[in-house]
Parts: structure tokens; C-alpha cells; sequence
């Protein structure tokens, strides 16, 4: 099994907070007048990333299934005369380049990751497979209206972010993959956001062949 090790862990769970009350919530966290340009998703990512002091060595892996859901809703309610803005936002990876942009932060490698089903699994291999000291695994949700009822958002809304070394000392939890041949299951983001927000232990099959273990110290 090939492991690395959670030194840090940054939750935000609005549940049904509105769009607005999010944003008032979290505007102080960001330069003035930042959060007016920013996505919902953006300010949820840039709270839990902002309480790490990110480096030019790290690395960053993002998971998200749907990503910039409302960005895209309000991006299609643009046409005919499309925002450049809004189709800018809507971007997968929008959420976290919002951060970096902001902070003026490059980052050795930034890996944005979508998939259905097995993305927790192909999003953990690909943190403990890069070639940097410190890997930030992250990830996001957020709740769509009308793409919701169409099965293609989410429903719910939710951002997490983990600081992964290879330094066992301080730990509050390890975090790994190992093959079987006979393994076939899921692993979607909500279901790892809520073992990291209860911090409940995981160890299942998450992809084929991929057997995922997430263990916390005790």
C-alpha cells in the first residue's frame, strides 16, 4: 500500500446556507471588494485553501464532479448575449485558480480532476503519487437548482482540504491505496467529505483494483 500522511484538514459546510449568506460569511476572509468577483464555490475553496500556507513545491489536486455548478447555470441564463465573465467562472478548475490568481501563489503541480463514482479514488492516487514533499488534496461541491433536477449537480454543498506529507510525526491520520484485482466499488466526494468531517475511518474497495484506506489517529 502507498500511503502519505494528513498533517492538516479544512472543512467548510454551509448545509442550505443561500448564496448570499455565504458570501457575507466569508468576504472578510479575502483582500476588499475580492469577493465580489469571485464564484461561491471560489470562496468556499479559498477559505478551506487560505488556512494553508501554500508553497512553490506543492502540489494540488482538486476533485470535483460538477465544480462551478452555479457559474454555469447563470453562464447559460446569459444567452443570447453570453457573459465572457460567467463563462470564464464556470470552469472546472475556477475555484481553486481563483485562489492561486488571487494570492499570487504558483504551485509545483495543479492536477484538476472530475469523474463520477470513482474520483475519490483516482483524486487520492494521483496526491500520493506526485512527485512533491507536500500535496494539497481538495475538493468541492455545490448545490445546483434547475442542473440538479437534471441529475447533473449536486445536492449539496460542501469544500475540504488536506495537508498530505510523507512525515508520519503529527499525524492525525494516514491516508492510502492498494491494489486488488478483485475490488470494485465507489468512492464519490460527498462520501469522503462526510468521513473527513466525522472523521470516520474508510477502508473499501473505491475504484476497480483500488482498495482505499483513510485511518485516523486515536
Amino acid at each position: 500500500m502507498i500511503e502519505r500522511h494528513l498533517q492538516g484538514l479544512w472543512l467548510e459546510n454551509p448545509g442550505l446556507e443561500d448564496a448570499g449568506a455565504t458570501r457575507e460569511r466569508l468576504k472578510g476572509r479575502f483582500p476588499p471588494g475580492a469577493s465580489r468577483r469571485m464564484t461561491r464555490l471560489g470562496m468556499l475553496m479559498g477559505s478551506v485553501l487560505g488556512q494553508i500556507d501554500l508553497g512553490e513545491a506543492d502540489t494540488i489536486v482538486y476533485a470535483s464532479s460538477f465544480a462551478e455548478t452555479r457559474a454555469l447555470e447563470d453562464y447559460l441564463a446569459s444567452f443570447p448575449t453570453p457573459s465572457p465573465t460567467l463563462f470564464q467562472t464556470s470552469t472546472h478548475p475556477s475555484a481553486v485558480q481563483q485562489t492561486l490568481i488571487l494570492r499570487h501563489q504558483p504551485v509545483h503541480h495543479f492536477l484538476p480532476l472530475t469523474g463520477g463514482p470513482h474520483l475519490v479514488a483516482h483524486a487520492v492516487q494521483a496526491a500520493l503519487l506526485a512527485p512533491t514533499p507536500r500535496v494539497i488534496l481538495c475538493g468541492g461541491e455545490e448545490r445546483g437548482t434547475w442542473l440538479r433536477e437534471h441529475g447533473v449537480a449536486s445536492d449539496r454543498t460542501f469544500a475540504f482540504a488536506v495537508l498530505l506529507t510523507m512525515e508520519p510525526a503529527g499525524a492525525i491520520a494516514s491516508l492510502g491505496v492498494a491494489t486488488d484485482g478483485a475490488a470494485d466499488g465507489t468512492l464519490g466526494t460527498e462520501d469522503f467529505f462526510s468521513a473527513l468531517r466525522e472523521r470516520r475511518d474508510i477502508r473499501k474497495p473505491a475504484s476497480p483494483g483500488l482498495i482505499l484506506n483513510l485511518s485516523w489517529s486515536r
